[in-house]
């Protein structure tokens, strides 16, 4: 156990996978709320909404018509940002001028997809079994595999895929004009994250550049490789919590899923590879229905925290589409979970002020926060209202 006093004195947490610091204020959670609360979140829609734009059979923004798919869907996203095909921009010659120095850009190109999780209108992740979450990750797999770099590594252990240029099961993907760098994968749900849409669906972006949060944690994860032999941080971090445990939140044969010592947002959940998987084409079958079990399972205890459908915002991150071999060697799937829910199903927690002139700050601790996590796991609560 991390020495009690930490639960009553403000302290740093260092990340390793950053290089950055973290300020924990626990007393802070005693003082009274006299700011913005969020509403409370109701599940009160349909099976089938005729109005939303990702429902089986229905027509898109743009005038495209959905197919009337059964599981997964996957489209070109209608309002994506980036795009393919652009004019070409040069940066201007390092002349050694201030401007040079200081006003740099470059251009990037990409393409990003929408993927719905199933074709109900009313449920979320939270009210998936894992055996319905399973086609979401064979779903992220396919793409994630027609986009990589055939010489890459991973494209080795990569098994083959049938997307692109597939259409099957109504999927609208064609084959990628050009080899891009990187695929985020991630979930905004709920209002209070920006999600416009409350249909099931998560997002893909694919760009011809490396996005800077996994460029700085692929930048710590090679540092560790290189200074431990070989070793690989989020390998040894998950085999450290786990042995722990005052901060897990669940864990099965192949993922641990806690709250992390740096942890920013007060219930901030990791899920980490317990073995070295560099990738999603990593995963065997096993590991794949034991991450749709862990996804499950986390999704399930965030609705039943607060007895709301719970907002987040999700991301999976893992090796690039192309790159070195230290670079994918060194790269560790993990995903992460970021709610800003604080208090209670209508408070939450705002960066500002501190946050963004300083460094992050957070009340709760990681430990206070994994143990109430722990503490309302079983069905989910909505069940129980019916």
């Amino acid at each position: 156990m991390p020495d009690a006093i930490l639960d009553d004195i403000s302290h740093r947490r260092y990340n390793p996978l950053r290089g950055s610091w973290v300020l924990v204020s626990p007393h802070r959670t005693k003082r009274p709320w006299q700011g913005q609360q969020e509403a409370a979140s109701k599940i009160e829609l349909p099976q089938y909404d005729p109005s939303c734009y990702l429902c089986p059979g229905n027509k898109r923004a743009q005038g495209d018509t959905n197919p009337k798919y059964d599981r997964t869907f996957v489209f070109v996203n209608d309002y994506a940002a980036v795009k393919e095909q652009q004019t070409e921009y040069e940066s201007p010659a390092q002349d050694g001028s201030l401007a040079s120095r200081l006003l740099r850009a470059e251009s990037t190109t990409g393409k990003c997809y929408v993927i719905t999780f199933s074709p109900d209108h009313n449920i979320t992740l939270a009210d998936m079994p894992a055996e319905i979450i399973l086609p979401v990750i064979d779903t992220w797999t396919k793409i994630y595999t027609a986009h990589l770099d055939p010489h890459s590594p991973l494209a080795r252990a990569a098994k083959p895929t049938t997307l692109p240029p597939s259409t099957t099961n109504g999927h609208i993907v064609d084959q990628p004009s050009q080899q891009y760098r990187y695929m985020q994968i991630f979930e905004n749900k709920g209002q209070a994250m920006g999600c416009s849409n409350p249909h099931p669906h998560g997002q893909i972006w694919t760009t011809t550049s490396l996005p800077e949060e996994p460029s700085l944690e692929l930048g710590s994860l090679q540092r560790y490789r290189r200074e431990q032999g070989g070793c690989n941080l989020l390998e040894d971090y998950a085999k450290l919590e786990s042995e722990k445990g005052e901060r897990t939140v669940f864990e099965n044969s192949s993922f641990w899923a806690g709250c992390p010592w740096w942890a920013t947002w007060p219930f901030e959940i990791m899920v980490i590879a317990k073995a070295h998987k560099r990738a999603l084409v990593d995963l065997d079958q096993q590991n794949k229905e034991d991450l749709a079990e862990v996804i499950a399972d986390i999704t399930r205890r965030y609705d039943n925290l607060f007895e709301t459908s719970f907002p987040y915002s999700m991301g999976v991150h893992q090796a690039p589409l192309t790159g070195t071999n230290e670079e994918i060697e060194a790269s560790h799937f993990h995903i992460h979970f970021y709610p800003p829910l604080l208090r209670s199903a209508t408070v939450r927690k705002f960066l500002v002020g501190y946050e963004m002139m300083a460094e992050p700050q957070r009340d709760i601790t990681p430990e206070q926060a994994a143990k109430r996590l722990r503490d309302c796991g079983g069905e989910l609560y909505r069940r129980k209202l019916r």
